[in-house]
C-alpha cells in the first residue's frame, strides 16, 4: 500500500513539475551564424525548468534573434517581435542579436517588448531574466562598440542532417556599406582546440556535415595567432564528421594554399561562396573592398583549375551609389563571362552610420530592380548550366532530415540539389546517386545506386 502510495505522489510531482514548466519559443532572424547562436542559447535553458515550444505558440518567454543587415532586415524583425507580442501577450519578450546591438532605443519604442540584450550579454541571458521584474520600458543591457570583446562558442545541433558550427565573430574590414562591424565588433575567433571539442560534440549526435561560418572566417586566427588553413588540416582528421563545407570567404583572404587542400581534402567538399559585391573595379574601390576585379578573377581561375566540377557562388550588390548604367553593364558582362555556379544578389541599402549614405548618384529604386532582375536571370542561366554539366555523374549526396510534398530533398558534395520520392530510410543519409535530369522545380533527380 505505501509502495503504491509512494508512486502515485511521485508521479503528482512529476506531473507538477511538468505543467509548471515555463514554456520558452526562439526565433532567428539572418545568417547562419545567428542560427549557431540561438541554437547554443537555446541549450541554456535547462530542460528540467524551460520547455521548448514553436514561436507560433503561446510563451512564457520568447527569445528573437535580429539581423540588422538592410532595412528590410530592420523591418523584419520589428514585425516579428509584434507578432511574439501578440501571439505571447503575458510572456517576456526579450530581443538580441545585431538590431539589438545597433538600435536598442528603437526597439524599446516597441509597447511589449522587455528585454533588449547587447552582442556582448545574449549569453547570460539567463542571468537576466532570473533578475527581470515587469516594468513599463524594456530594459536595455548593451555595452558601446568598442567594448565588444567577448567570443563565445555556438552550434547548431536542431537539424541533424547538418550543423552551423561559429568559428569566429566580428570584422576589421570598413566596407562603406557594412554596419556588422558596429554590431559584432572586433575580429576574434574561437581557439582551434575548442572548435575541435565542438566537432567531437557534433559527431555524437549523428551530425553529417559541419558548415563553418562566422563574419570574416577567412580572418581566422587574428585574436589566436593561428590560421584558417591550420584549422581545417585539423579538422579534416577528426573522426565521425562526413564532411565540411565552408561559408562565405573573402576573396583576398581565399589563398592558393587552402584551394590547393580542400582538392585534396576527405572531408572539405568542393563548394566556394565568394563575395564579389561589384564587377566594377571603381565601385569596388567607394566600397572600400580589398582588392579588385583582376585578383577575384585569378581566385576563380585558381579554383577551377584545381578542383574539377567545382561549385563557386558569388554574392553581389546591385545599386551602390554611384552605380551609373556603364558600371551595372561592366558587373553584368564580368559575371557572365565567369566560371562560377550561381549568385546571390543584394539590392543596396542605406545604413545610418556607414560612408557610404554621403556618396553621391543614388540609384533609383525602380533602376535597382531592373539590375536585380537582370542578375537574377544571369545566375538561374548559370545554375542550370552547372547542374547540366553534372548530369550523367555518380555523386554522394546528403539527404536531409526533413520533407516537402511527400519528396526528399538533399546535396552533393559541390551543391546541386537532388529530390526524390520521400522514403525514410534515407533521411539525413549519404547516398550514391547518378544525377540523370532536372525536373521542372530546377531540382536534379535521378537514380539511388545500391551498394
Amino acid at each position: 500500500m505505501f509502495g503504491n502510495f509512494y508512486i502515485c505522489n511521485l508521479f503528482f510531482n512529476l506531473k507538477t513539475l511538468m505543467e509548471n514548466k515555463q514554456k520558452v519559443a526562439f526565433y532567428t532572424l539572418g545568417c547562419k551564424l545567428n542560427f549557431s547562436e540561438t541554437s547554443t542559447i537555446s541549450r541554456l535553458f535547462n530542460s528540467e525548468i524551460y520547455d521548448s515550444v514553436s514561436f507560433d505558440s503561446q510563451a512564457d518567454i520568447v527569445v528573437i534573434n535580429t539581423c540588422t543587415v538592410t532595412a528590410t532586415a530592420d523591418k523584419k524583425c520589428r514585425q516579428i517581435i509584434r507578432k511574439a507580442i501578440k501571439t505571447s501577450p503575458y510572456g517576456i519578450i526579450v530581443v538580441i542579436g545585431c538590431y539589438a546591438q545597433l538600435k536598442p532605443n528603437q526597439i524599446a519604442k516597441i509597447e511589449g517588448v522587455d528585454i533588449i540584450l547587447g552582442t556582448n550579454e545574449k549569453l547570460n541571458i539567463i542571468e537576466y531574466l532570473q533578475k527581470y521584474e515587469k516594468q513599463q520600458s524594456a530594459n536595455i543591457h548593451s555595452c558601446e562598440t568598442n567594448e565588444i570583446s567577448e567570443i563565445f562558442p555556438a552550434y547548431s545541433i536542431a537539424d541533424r542532417t547538418r550543423s552551423f558550427l561559429k568559428i569566429q565573430d566580428g570584422c576589421n574590414y570598413e566596407c562603406s556599406y557594412c554596419t556588422i562591424p558596429m554590431a559584432r565588433g572586433k575580429s576574434r575567433n574561437v581557439s582551434i582546440d575548442k572548435i575541435i571539442e565542438q566537432v567531437r560534440n557534433i559527431a555524437m549526435a549523428d551530425v553529417k556535415e559541419i558548415v563553418l561560418t562566422g563574419v570574416n572566417i577567412g580572418d581566422f586566427g587574428y585574436s589566436s595567432n593561428e590560421t584558417f588553413l591550420e584549422l581545417i588540416k585539423k579538422l579534416d582528421d577528426i573522426s565521425g564528421i562526413e564532411r565540411y563545407r565552408i561559408s562565405s570567404i573573402e576573396p583576398n583572404l581565399l589563398t592558393d594554399e587552402i584551394i590547393e587542400f580542400v582538392g585534396k581534402s576527405k572531408k572539405f567538399v568542393p563548394h566556394f561562396h565568394i563575395p564579389l559585391q561589384s564587377g566594377s573595379d571603381s565601385i569596388l574601390k567607394l566600397m572600400s573592398r580589398r582588392y579588385n576585379t583582376q585578383l577575384f578573377s585569378k581566385r576563380v581561375e585558381k579554383i577551377n583549375n584545381t578542383i574539377e566540377n567545382v561549385c563557386i557562388g558569388v554574392d553581389v550588390i546591385v545599386g551602390f551609389p554611384s552605380e551609373e548604367e556603364a558600371e551595372f553593364l561592366e558587373t553584368f558582362n564580368y559575371l557572365r563571362d565567369l566560371n562560377i555556379s550561381y549568385l546571390h544578389v543584394f539590392s543596396y541599402s542605406e545604413r545610418e552610420n556607414t560612408k557610404s549614405v554621403d556618396l553621391p548618384g543614388k540609384v533609383s529604386k525602380a533602376d535597382i530592380q531592373r539590375r536585380s532582375k537582370a542578375l537574377h536571370n544571369l545566375s538561374a542561366t548559370k545554375k542550370l548550366n552547372f547542374y547540366n554539366k553534372n548530369l550523367g555523374t555518380k555523386k554522394l549526396v546528403l539527404f536531409e532530415n526533413h520533407t516537402l510534398n511527400k519528396k526528399l530533398f538533399g546535396f552533393t558534395e559541390n551543391y546541386v540539389k537532388l529530390e526524390i520520392d520521400f522514403d525514410e530510410k534515407y533521411k539525413n543519409q549519404l547516398i550514391n546517386f547518378e544525377l540523370q535530369n532536372i525536373n521542372k522545380n530546377g531540382n536534379v533527380e535521378g537514380k539511388i545506386i545500391e551498394n
